[in-house]
């Protein structure tokens, strides 16, 4: 008999379940170095939204991603991207909630949304730069 701990006190889900949830889980989320490959596509079918201040922006964000602070995701700051436009939504890293905050804003406009995990901590984690360039803000 093995012993009980925080790990197996409660049993694993069936192998059915667990598929559905992990599978359900991509439908949400994507991660940064999915991101990363889908640029170097040339054709990554999405828009990337960093959601920090302008001032975070400024100083270091994921090359090609667009500024717009979650608490400014409104209507009329999308009106550009046609309704099916896929947002891929980060901010400073897993400490952060703004990532979320910005892809909750995103669905209740009835946009299509993901939020990439990690963030810039995990993008730095990868091995990937940063750019200063700060000429790509929302209207």
């Amino acid at each position: 008999m093995s012993p009980t701990n925080a790990v197996t006190a409660i049993a694993a889900a069936d192998s059915a379940s667990a598929l559905a949830h992990f599978q359900a889980s991509l439908r949400f989320e994507t991660d940064c170095s999915d991101v990363f490959v889908a640029f170097a596509s040339g054709a990554p079918g999405f828009v990337l939204l960093d959601v920090r201040s302008p001032t975070l922006y400024m100083q270091g964000h994921i090359p090609r991603a667009m500024n717009l602070p979650h608490g400014k995701i409104v209507a009329s700051k999308l009106v550009d991207y046609p309704d099916d436009t896929l947002f891929v939504t980060y901010c400073a890293g897993p400490h952060c909630n703004g990532a979320t905050r910005g892809a909750i804003r995103l669905a209740q406009l009835g946009r299509p949304v993901k939020l990439m995990i990690g963030g810039i901590t995990g993008w730095l984690d990868e091995g990937f730069e940063l750019s200063t360039d700060s000429s790509k803000k929302m209207p």
